[in-house]
């Protein structure tokens, strides 16, 4: 969607290139009439009628969409392939941070994309039991709670970086922790919302999007779970070719993924915490087959 072609007439070939990416003397093919794109093939359409055959419906059976999506992660594991999470922060928020560190552990995630928000506040739930204040166990809401955020920031900050934080004993559960244990490469993306932000978070946008690039030339599936501005995002950079499943509460989210050029978005409208909570039991029990 954001890049173009460069011409390299002394090796008589061609590539995609980012339009950030272009410098002075490139020859970059222009116009529509010289370039024909054939997309991949998207499996989902169908060339007769059938009810709930969208990319998106709020109706489509979830029981069987998440046991495909569990096969899915059970497969792309063991052919050695790459799962891509990228994740917000309403997977802490509901409670839903343990699901996915159980997929974590199992060596079902190998990446996450993701902003400040997330990190910060499952390190907040690691340092203090809360998100954004709330208790995660009762949704009670903690006094002065309105300052765990920061005060998680500011631990990390102290550490040096969440790996540090890890080493020192200070991050001892959460999402992060089990990253950094298990060797899950993950890329924090800075906003101009962010507080502190955590020192691990990229602040440079332009940069961001130029390491996840990198990080996804060994993907080969990925799973979206309620962002959506980092979901658009990274489907802007992913081949066509790899799978993508979209979980939201909001079904505007996978909509505005396939409205700008992510087509081959499956999207699964649900809340997060009986999503995960059930993509682990079925994981479970493929493995256990």
């Amino acid at each position: 969607m954001d890049c173009g072609v460069v011409v390299d007439a002394t090796q008589s070939s061609a590539r995609c290139i980012p339009m950030t990416e272009v410098e002075s003397g490139m020859s970059i093919v222009m116009g529509h009439s010289g370039v024909r794109v054939i997309p991949v093939e998207r499996t989902a359409v169908r060339s007769d009628f059938a009810f709930m055959s969208s990319g998106v419906s709020t109706e489509k059976p979830k029981g069987a969409l998440i046991r495909e999506i569990a096969r899915d992660l059970v497969a792309n594991r063991r052919s050695g392939g790459k799962t891509l999470i990228v994740g917000g922060p309403a997977i802490v928020h509901t409670g839903s941070g343990p699901a996915l560190c159980q997929l974590i552990r199992g060596g079902y995630v190998n990446k996450i994309f993701a902003g400040n928000a997330l990190a910060t506040h499952d390190i907040e739930q690691s340092l203090f039991g809360t998100s954004l204040g709330v208790h995660l166990a009762d949704a009670s809401i903690a006094e002065t709670g309105h300052e765990h955020h920061l005060r998680a920031i500011n631990r990390i900050r102290r550490c040096g970086s969440i790996r540090a934080a890890v080493d020192q004993g200070v991050l001892t559960s959460g999402i992060m922790y089990e990253c950094v244990k298990h060797n899950v490469d993950f890329l924090l993306a800075g906003s101009i919302r962010d507080d502190g932000p955590l020192p691990d978070v990229i602040t440079d946008v332009m940069e961001a999007q130029r390491q996840m690039r990198a990080g996804i030339r060994d993907v080969t599936y990925c799973l979206m779970i309620a962002t959506m501005l980092h979901s658009v995002a990274v489907g802007n950079l992913l081949p066509a070719w790899i799978k993508v499943i979209c979980i939201d509460i909001n079904p505007s989210t996978a909509i505005k993924l396939s409205d700008r050029g992510s087509f081959q978005t499956l999207g699964l409208v649900t809340d997060v915490e009986p999503f995960l909570r059930a993509l682990v039991q079925e994981v479970d029990a493929f493995e256990q087959k």
